[in-house]
């Protein structure tokens, strides 16, 4: 098919690549502008615009496609290459009604979650802290409201009970690709049948704060753990401050005060019910994530040490 694709980060990138390696025409790929990235803040190319450029697919960066100079002739540029088809995943803009009804076939926009359930921004950090049993993708087909239009696709996958928001990020960007394999493919078929989404069962993935990641341990173990998992969870112990990148629930039990360090080999703590996690992967200020086990050769622990919620 002749497509136009629409996306911006790193998760957006193995669908461009399916699309380009199954022999799909790739028109133009619209983006997101460089950003001012790293300690020079010199401007970055998004990955997508990388992997476009690899691939010789001609780019596009408009600021807006809704308003402006910009957002007119990026609509002249659409209406030139006539696609069958325009493909959206995470690229970050609104599109208005002119794009979305310009191709032969809409546009379609692969979403992280089993829509109608985390509509909106963070889908991925939301399933994991709400402690999903699964998630997946679904292509959609795209309509003015957020995430609302009709489904034509999903795939499944669970959610591991270790999961992290950045593990469960790398395999849904895999799974997209897939998912739109599989739509394109029943869509070239004509075994395509839209699904209008139901009201029940609809809930908003809010966009991500700061403050969710400050660790309040009079919680319970079980909130606790996922919020380490879903968002990275922040914390003061021994007077420095410490991220905590992935946890697990363990079996064990104490009477001690929330935040405890009861084994201080793995720096497992207690929290608000009694029950515990262990920390599997943690960072220092100024340093990189690691191993626990590694993290703590550096960064001596004994039992009875206290972690803080930071302020």
């Amino acid at each position: 098919m002749n497509i136009v694709f629409m996306g911006t980060p790193e998760f957006s990138v193995p669908t461009l690549e399916m699309l380009h390696h199954d022999g799909h025409s790739v028109l133009a790929v619209f983006t997101q502008p460089d950003r001012a990235r790293g300690r020079g803040k010199k401007l970055q190319p998004s990955p997508v615009k990388s992997k476009a450029l690899e691939y010789g697919i001609p780019v596009y960066q408009p600021l807006s496609l809704r308003k402006g100079d910009e957002a007119a002739e990026s609509l002249r540029i659409l209406r030139e290459l006539h696609p069958e088809l325009i493909v959206v995943i995470a690229y970050g803009q609104i599109l208005p009604k002119e794009i979305l009804e310009l191709p032969q076939y809409g546009c379609i926009n692969l979403h992280a979650s089993l829509l109608p359930r985390w509509r909106g921004a963070a889908p991925i950090q939301r399933a994991v802290m709400a402690g999903d049993a699964e998630t997946g993708v679904t292509a959609m087909q795209m309509a003015e409201g957020l995430d609302t239009g009709d489904m034509l696709h999903s795939l499944r996958i669970p959610v591991e009970p270790d999961e992290t928001a950045d593990s469960l990020h790398d395999r849904l960007s895999q799974l997209s690709a897939q998912t739109l394999r599989e739509t394109l493919a029943m869509l070239k078929a004509g075994k395509l049948h839209p699904v209008p989404q139901g009201g029940e069962g609809v809930c908003y993935a809010e966009k991500i704060t700061k403050d969710m990641s400050r660790l309040d341990f009079s919680l319970p173990a079980a909130e606790i753990d996922r919020v380490i998992r879903g968002v990275t969870g922040f914390a003061v112990l021994n007077g420095r401050r410490v991220k905590l990148h992935g946890s697990v629930l363990t079996e064990q039990h104490s009477d001690a005060p929330a935040g405890t360090v009861i084994d201080a080999k793995t720096c497992t703590f207690v929290c608000g019910d009694g029950f515990c996690v262990r920390p599997t992967v943690m960072q220092g200020e100024g340093g990189k994530a690691m191993q626990a086990a590694d993290f703590l050769r550096g960064f001596p622990v004994q039992a009875g040490d206290c972690f803080l919620t930071a302020e």
